[in-house]
């Protein structure tokens, strides 16, 4: 029940065009539902959470320092050792 504590984490495919994709990676807020943080990219590569998670940082750097926790669905890029 409290804010900007507990993330939730996960990339949506969105296709376009002739059998393009585009990807979302969102970070929700698991208290309010709110999307705190988001990132489109055409590739999958790394860069796209990375670029998400940055933008969290954004949003929390000048809160108060607790502890916070990001939950995901343990997928390859969650799961990468330089990511852990």
């Amino acid at each position: 029940n409290m804010p900007y504590k507990v993330f939730l984490t996960d990339i949506t495919y969105l296709p376009y065009g002739s059998g393009q994709w585009a990807y979302l990676s969102a970070v929700k807020d698991g208290a309010t539902g709110e999307i705190v943080a988001h990132h489109f990219s055409t590739s999958l590569k790394m860069n796209l959470v990375y670029e998400t998670l940055d933008k969290l940082n954004d949003v929390i750097k000048d809160m108060p320092l607790m502890d916070r926790y990001i939950h995901s669905d343990q997928g390859v890029h969650y799961t990468y050792p330089v990511f852990q």
